[in-house]
């Protein structure tokens, strides 16, 4: 096995989270400035995830195919830069629409295939994936908390500047990572239709896609619903970091994590917890220290969630169907789960309010969580991350 690439994937995992930790926290703040409607932003705030329904296949046939995983992540970060460039020409919500669409498109494929690349340049050490992808939760902080302090500092359209810089540093990273030659497994001439019709596969996309689904309305209206409770944008920003660095903790105690607990253990875990979360989220924004803990709890609901369905991913789509097989999971669950979220959220937000809309986001949770319990089985041997 070749060296491990550390720098350039910590780098590319920093720099796109850092896109991430300005856009999903902020850009409804944006679009609010603008003019657009609570249906409308719940509309925009979907696109991307509408876009992981369809490209991530794309991409992820094209690379595994061609064997070329990272020079499609080179591709579809150059074009997801350049089509960011058009939300400088004008805010009217047909054109942000169509921007969105089409940078989505491009950025919502890049993340399958680094993680594919990652988890094959670690072969059979899984659990040194979170001393890697911590990288990519200090550059959501960084970003979270930067941003918050900006807007309360600057126009609201100074986000559009901070998100384009951190999509520079994502391309050039993305040009430093080194091609990873895929494992081979004996059974990998299995079709892929066959491996999706396997009970445990469709029970996890499901349950993760309602997992999506919860975190809808908190990443369309977290920081809204904040700021209408009286805090401030710097304030909400560092909310938002409290949860990755709770996540980073997470990424840095997996190898212990996978050693005590199995996957599927870790995943329903996860979803009990998010539950939680959700319902203080939705009821308790008055309360500064149960905001807190809301916050903390997203150590689990996406931390180690995160973590435990992409390790499963990873052992069920083997060899040649790795990139397909993450692809599937980012457009299945965060595409049609988080589009159904945000969509859901954006109609349900002022007839019935935060607390209604977020307690929904903690049904959809529960939901997983049982279904989890009830179909998601392996032997002891499987569930547990190498």
């Amino acid at each position: 096995m070749t060296a491990l690439p550390r720098r350039p994937l910590a780098g590319f995992y920093f720099f796109y989270f850092a896109y991430l930790g300005a856009f999903a926290p902020f850009f409804s703040l944006y679009l609010d400035a603008a003019g657009l409607s609570p249906v409308e932003i719940g509309v925009v705030m979907a696109l991307p995830q509408v876009t992981r329904i369809v490209a991530p296949h794309l991409w992820g046939w094209l690379a595994d195919t061609s064997g070329r995983h990272v020079r499609m992540v080179r591709v579809t970060a150059l074009a997801g830069l350049v089509c960011w460039l058009g939300l400088f020409a004008s805010t009217a919500f047909l054109w942000i629409c169509a921007v969105i669409l089409a940078a989505g498109f491009f950025l919502s494929s890049a993340l399958p295939l680094v993680e594919a690349t990652t988890l094959t340049h670690l072969g059979p050490d899984t659990g040194r994936y979170g001393s890697i992808r911590l990288w990519g939760s200090i550059g959501y902080i960084v970003a979270v908390v930067g941003a918050g302090y900006a807007l309360d500092c600057f126009a609201v359209d100074v986000l559009l500047w901070i998100v384009l810089a951190s999509l520079v540093g994502t391309l050039a990273f993305a040009w430093q990572v080194p091609e990873a030659k895929p494992l081979v497994h004996a059974g990998e001439q299995q079709s892929i239709a066959l491996v999706l019709k396997r009970p445990e596969v469709m029970a996890l996309i499901v349950a993760c896609a309602l997992m999506a689904a919860a975190h809808g309305p908190y990443y369309a209206f977290f920081s809204i619903h904040l700021v209408d409770h009286g805090y401030s944008k710097g304030v909400t920003g560092w909310l938002w970091a409290l949860g990755v660095i709770c996540e980073i903790a997470i990424f840095l105690w997996l190898p212990r994590l996978y050693a005590a607990w199995t996957l599927r253990r870790i995943l329903i875990a996860s979803f009990a917890l998010a539950t939680v979360r959700f319902l203080l989220i939705g009821w308790c924004a008055d309360s500064l220290a149960l905001l807190l803990l809301a916050q903390a709890l997203h150590a689990a609901s996406f931390g180690s969630f995160h973590a435990a369905a992409i390790g499963i991913v990873h052992q069920l789509f083997h060899g040649r169907h790795q990139a397909r097989g993450q692809a599937i999971y980012g457009s299945l669950t965060f595409g049609v789960g988080g589009m159904a979220g945000s969509l859901a959220s954006g109609y349900a937000w002022e007839p019935l309010g935060a607390a209604l809309t977020f307690t929904f986001a903690a049904a959809a949770a529960l939901a997983g969580m049982l279904l989890l319990a009830w179909k998601l089985r392996f032997p002891a041997d499987e569930s547990r991350a190498a």
